[in-house]
């Protein structure tokens, strides 16, 4: 069993490389499948707007990063440089370590937890884990809960939603008198409805897709709901814009945005974009009275209130590494299986042999005792057999070796 994690992340890759790696959740099952075809026996896939990672059980990890930039049409070149391959022991690590949020963006934040318990449940569907990665995920999912339960990790973590409301008042003061539009509806849409909802601006839209998603979360907040079509020609009556969704393509180009600044006589325009890859062009942001952020921006925001959760990661990675010592320790006894079974093996052919020579005796007419003796003789020589000989082979610091290895297998007493 060779286990690898081959991914990229916030800390080693711009949005700009993490956005062209992303994978949809609709499309996951079938790159899953696709990529067990490429020399890799289980795989499991987390995407987010922070971190694409490949778990693999694989003999050539290689293989997995070659996959990767062939599934999304790019030079396998073009992003080794930001991508990082952990073996073994660093890949049991830093799975633990994600799911508990040590790795997250916002220290100790929860989030990553469902993402990843979702896409283990996208990779079971798919019939791409198998009894290593099953262990390890069962394994992650326990680490993390008994970090959150016996350490603070969570406490005070400013979460994207609330980072954006926080710069939204940097820019505006209090919401009261703002509209604001919600591009999508998906999880990321609803934590970040909700903190602004609280804050009770003047009106609230949900943008999506379809109609009945849309209305459900606006509903839910007390807002309306509009469909994404409708975007281009009511974006000019919102002052605050906050879009997730997992288009391949931006739903919002810069000739929009240039317009509705136009419309809106240059009253300035807050944007957060929160996708990946991005819901907003890129080039909005150079323009006058657009402050637009993305998750990579909000990253600084999030840092505030670190001091306390920083010393519950201290706790949380004493935790987390006598875990992975126990997983290690689980791993290396699978990887003894194949000998004990053919140790067992052996000794039930030595076992039937013996056996059924002493119930021919037995049927012969011979003394069932002495029948069992010749059996308990016989079975014995050959079990000691492969021990005696090779001790009676071995030389000088060889045979000390063996002698001791011997005496520990058998649990033997020196007189």
């Amino acid at each position: 069993m060779h286990l690898f994690t081959v991914g990229v992340n916030h800390t080693t890759a711009p949005i700009a490389i993490r956005e062209h790696v992303a994978f949809q959740s609709e499309t996951l099952e079938e790159a899953l499948r696709d990529l067990s075809t490429h020399g890799v026996r289980e795989a499991a896939i987390l995407s987010t707007c922070n971190r694409t990672e490949l778990y693999c059980n694989t003999d050539d990890p290689q293989k997995a990063l070659d996959w990767l930039a062939k599934y999304h049409q790019l030079q396998t070149h073009n992003i080794q440089p930001y991508m990082y391959t952990l073996p073994s022991e660093d890949a049991v690590k830093h799975a633990f370590r994600v799911a508990a949020g040590l790795d997250s963006m916002v220290l100790g934040e929860a989030q990553i937890l469902g993402q990843m318990k979702q896409a283990v449940k996208i990779a079971e569907h798919a019939g791409t884990l198998g009894t290593l990665l099953h262990k390890l995920f069962q394994r992650t999912f326990a680490v993390a809960k008994e970090v959150r339960t016996t350490t603070d990790i969570g406490a005070s973590s400013i979460s994207m939603a609330a980072a954006s409301v926080k710069l939204a008042q940097r820019i505006f003061g209090n919401l009261h008198g703002l509209h604001v539009l919600f591009i999508g509806a998906g999880e990321m849409i609803e934590l970040c409805a909700e903190h602004f909802a609280t804050h009770k601006p003047a009106s609230i839209t949900v943008a999506n897709r379809t109609m009945e998603r849309g209305s459900e979360l606006a509903a839910r907040i007390g807002g309306h709901a509009m469909l994404l079509g409708d975007i281009p020609d009511r974006l000019a009556d919102f002052d605050i814009v906050v879009t997730s969704t997992a288009s391949q393509l931006p739903i919002v180009g810069l000739g929009m945005v240039e317009r509705a600044i136009k419309t809106r006589k240059h009253r300035p325009m807050f944007m957060v974009d929160l996708a990946v890859p991005r819901d907003i062009e890129a080039e909005a942001a150079e323009l006058d009275d657009v402050f637009l952020y993305t998750v990579d921006d909000l990253a600084q925001v999030v840092q505030e209130g670190l001091v306390n959760r920083q010393e519950a990661a201290r706790e949380a990675e004493k935790i987390i590494a006598l875990r992975v010592d126990n997983f290690m320790h689980w791993l290396k006894t699978r990887d003894a299986v194949p000998t004990i079974r053919a140790l067992r093996d052996q000794a039930e052919h030595f076992r039937r042999s013996e056996l059924e020579k002493a119930q021919k005796l037995i049927a012969r007419g011979e003394d069932p005792i002495a029948a069992l003796e010749a059996l308990s003789t016989a079975l014995t020589n050959k079990l000691l057999h492969g021990p005696s000989h090779a001790l009676n082979q071995a030389h000088g610091d060889n045979r000390e070796q063996l002698e001791n290895l011997l005496r520990q297998l058998y649990q033997l007493h020196h007189d």
